[in-house]
């Protein structure tokens, strides 16, 4: 949704929500929070099963 100049050149401010430009999901935290845990976990298991 984008804005058209208009013919009388006047500036147009947007709020925050307008000027986003992505899509915030609430779920994307805790993609990388499971993200970040599972790399701890592999190189924990790594680390002591090594040699």
């Amino acid at each position: 949704m984008s804005q058209q100049p208009n013919e009388d050149n006047e500036q147009h401010e947007l709020n925050t929500y307008q000027a986003r430009q992505a899509v915030t999901l609430g779920r994307m935290r805790y993609v990388l929070a499971i993200g970040l845990i599972l790399v701890v976990v592999l190189f924990a298991v790594i680390y002591f099963a090594g040699p």
